[in-house]
Formats: structure tokens, sequence, C-alpha cells
């Protein structure tokens, strides 16, 4: 895939081979304030106006793989702005182009209802004290000559997180931020990123712990048509961890018991929300807080499995992999029991397997921890579809159940707007903040079209077998999946 961060995601991914090398040759500490003049060996600057401003974006991005905030101010949000990236954005939105012809018409003028343009030689001008960026100008021009410059993480934000400040600097309304990720991968200029785990899930091998990882569902088909479970599982076991687990199999165990829940609230006439995408958690709990009472108490896939895994050794330390950000802030709240230890993206991965000279190669796929559905638990559409599965085993009649399907922030905001007004015309609501679900999350590989086909044939051949039944045959039957444990 090329991808329309490429340039800016090179420099990320060195940053992050730099830093996993030094932490497996243990020289981090030692070594990590040469790794800009390393990354920017000058004399001339690549990509700023000076090698200077550059290393000193190399030190900010080096801090975020340390997972400590590139301000020295450090913060619990995942998401921080690396204000030294941070520039040439127009602070004005709206501008006048070359394009504007001076027109007699003067559409723009007769449009503004705050007198905020007038002519100057020769063109429209637009003051930036009396507009008030209602955009009625920009629709009203007839040569279309006046551009929406909004910044580009801003107008991806689908909180309205992200504002200015006086100098023009990105900042982060954290108690807005649903730590989505998406501003991450829209700033042109690499200006904001997310903190890593990656030199803490590194340290935990080195000190000799065990060290499960969870991989996602979302995985299967991004890595190619011959890159199985069974490939990661080697992979990861060749870096130094003891064991890999199918995180589809939490899939299933967060689908069991949110069919259980659901079907009750049900027979009560309550409407109810899925809980498994953190990102709509957060949406939720900053934004919706009052339909909290309609948010299921069942954990995630990622807690779910990580608490099975702590049942039977509470000294485990369980490591997330996938394509979510998001995650990270799940993993950090407090308030979940025996949630996952660390959470790392493929791109943090990767970077280790790099660093450590282990690479995902092709091999059969034997592994199945998880059912079919459990696999597709990635995809938009795939929790409630399990959901109903599962109802279905139970021997349930799911054929008047109603499911409103949400993929991406903007359908989910629009759900939960309704629900809050009563208007939900659904009994239930499955939110997914990424379009098309995990699988399109801010860290995936490849365009979810790209991946689809590889994706499908693969669980594909998955064996046929039930969510109640694979539970018992996997031991997992027993697993504590409420919120509060």
């Amino acid at each position: 895939m090329v991808r329309n961060d490429q340039n800016t995601f090179e420099i990320t991914k060195k940053v992050l081979l730099e830093v996993a090398k030094l932490t497996w040759a243990g020289e981090l500490d030692e070594k990590k304030h040469d790794l800009p003049e390393k990354i920017i060996p000058g004399p001339r600057a690549q990509f700023r106006c000076c090698i200077y401003r550059e290393r000193e974006i190399i030190r900010q991005r080096v801090k975020l793989a340390r997972g400590i905030c590139p301000s020295g101010h450090d913060t619990k949000n995942i998401v921080q702005v690396i204000t030294a990236a941070c520039e040439d954005c127009p602070i004005q939105r709206y501008t006048v182009t070359n394009n504007c012809q001076n027109c007699i018409g003067k559409a723009c003028m007769n449009s503004c209802r705050f007198g905020a343009i007038h002519v100057e030689n020769n063109r429209a001008k637009i003051d930036p004290d009396k507009c008030r960026e209602c955009g009625m100008c920009a629709k009203a021009c007839p040569f279309n000559a006046i551009a929406d410059l909004e910044r580009p993480c801003k107008k991806n934000c689908p909180v309205n997180a992200i504002t200015m400040d006086e100098d023009g600097l990105c900042v982060i309304d954290e108690s807005k931020c649903i730590q989505c990720g998406v501003c991450v991968h829209s700033c042109p200029f690499n200006a904001i990123g997310a903190k890593s785990f990656l030199v803490d899930v590194i340290h935990m091998i080195l000190d000799g712990k065990k060290v499960i990882a969870m991989v996602a569902p979302a995985t299967e088909g991004q890595f190619g048509p011959d890159i199985t479970m069974d490939s990661w599982r080697t992979a990861l076991k060749k870096t130094g961890f003891a064991d890999m687990i199918e995180l589809g199999l939490g899939g299933d165990l967060t689908a069991a018991a949110e069919a259980d829940e659901w079907a009750e609230s049900f027979k009560e006439g309550k409407k109810m929300t899925t809980s498994c995408c953190p990102a709509f958690v957060n949406m939720i709990r900053q934004h919706f807080p009052t339909l909290l009472p309609n948010m299921s108490t069942t954990v995630s896939p990622m807690c779910a499995v990580s608490r099975m895994l702590k049942e039977k050794d509470p000294d485990v330390v369980t490591v997330f992999i996938g394509p979510c950000q998001a995650k990270k802030s799940e993993a950090l709240d407090i308030n979940i029991r025996g949630n996952a230890d660390y959470v790392l993206t493929y791109d943090e991965i990767l970077a280790i397997f790099e660093a450590k000279g282990v690479e995902l190669l092709p091999e059969p796929m034997t592994l199945q921890q998880a059912t079919a559905f459990g696999k597709r638990f990635g995809n938009s559409g795939g929790v409630a579809g399990e959901a109903l599965e599962c109802m279905k085993e139970r021997g349930i009649d799911t054929k008047d159940m109603k499911v409103c399907v949400c993929s991406g922030a903007d359908e989910c905001r629009k759900a939960l707007l309704l629900l809050k007004a009563g208007r939900l015309p659904q009994d239930f609501v499955e939110g997914m903040v990424c379009p098309g679900g995990c699988v399109g999350g801010p860290a995936k590989q490849k365009s979810v079209e790209e991946f689809k086909r590889d994706r499908d044939a693969m669980i594909a051949k998955a064996q046929a077998i039930g969510v109640h039944e694979n539970l018992k045959k996997q031991g997992a039957d027993k697993v504590s999946m409420h919120r509060k444990g």
C-alpha cells in the first residue's frame, strides 16, 4: 500500500527501529541522545528549515517511542503533539486564491453576514478579524476561488478535540479526545504521535518474564495470504515471547457474554451499545455520559483473554498486538481489572522484529483458537453478527431484534444522538470508530480493499465450530466478563 503519510511514516518507523535496537542491546539510556544525529546526519536538512530543527523533532519522537510525553509535561493521553514539528498550517481557514476574477457580481461579499470581505488590488480579500469561518463565501463564489484550508488534523478529528493556541500550534483537548489516532496519520508534518510501550515490552522479555502476545483478529489478511497466525506465533517466539493467543478467542468470549446481556435488555425494552471498541467507549464516556447505563458492561476481547491468561498464571505479562491506538488508553484504565499490560501497534511490533532480526514467514494455517465468528470480530458488523449467533445457539429467537451497525465515527455519533433523544429505531448499537471496523484501524498496513480478498479466503478455511462449543474446547468458558470484574 502506498500510504498518504508514507514519508512521515518512514521517519516514525526509523525512530522506532533505532530505539528498539538500543533497547535490545541494553544501551538505550546511554545512547538515546545520539539518535537525532544518527538519524539526521546532515549537513543539509531533508524536510525542514535546518538540521537542528529536524533533530529536535527526532528527539521528541524518541521520547514518544519510550512512552514519554514529548513536551515534558506528562499526561495520561496517548496521543500527543510534537510541537517542534507543528508548522506552516494556515491559521486562517478560508483564503482567496489566484482564481479570483474580481467579478462584478461579488457573490462572496454579498453572502458574508459579517462584512469580512472587501476588494483590495483587484481581488477579494478576507479580514481574519471579522471572519467567522461560516464558509458561505466559498459556497457562493462561482469560480471556486475561495479555498477551505482547515488544518487536516482538526478537519479529521471526529470529536472536535483539536484547536490552535496563540502561536498557531496544535492543541489537543484531552477532555474531548477519544484517542482514536486518526490525527496521527492525518498530519502531513508528522507533528502528532502516540506514546509507545515498545521499550517496556522489550524490557519484560529481557528480564525473563513470561510475556504472551494476543494478536488481534484484524491481523489475518493484512500481511498477505500466506502469513497466518502460525507465522505470527513462530516470529513472536523467536523474538522472546513465551507464546501467542489468537485474540479472536476473546471475540468469542465477548460476544457470548454480550449476547446474554443483550437478550436480557431486549426483554426489558432497554436499548444497548457494544463496549469492545475503546474509542467508541471513550466517545460515550466523554461526549454522551448520560448513555453510560446503555453501554454493555462486558469487557473487550483484549481484556477477556488477558484475564483468562492471568487466572491461569498471575505472573504472566500480556501484550495486545493490532492496528489500534485507542487500545493503549484501555490498557491504562486502572478501573478494568486484569486487562492487558501493554499494547503494541503493527508498526511497533515490526520494529521489534526487525531490530531482533526476525521476519514474518509464510506457514500453513494450523492454529485455530477462535471460531470464524470470532475471527470476523474485527470487521464492521462482526460483533453484532456473533452476538446474534450466540443467542441463536442458546435457543433465543432473534428475528425481531434490530441492530444499528456503525462503521466510522460519524455513524457512531449519529446513532448515539438518536439514542440520547429516544429516537433510535434499533434495539442495539454496534459502534466501531474506525471505518470498516478494527481492520480499518489507524495502524493498518494495507487499505481494507487491498486485503479483503486475502482475509476472506483465510477465514473461510477456518473449521466450522459453534461459539459456546469453542469456549469449552479452549477452556475459556469460566472467565469473568463483567467490566468491574
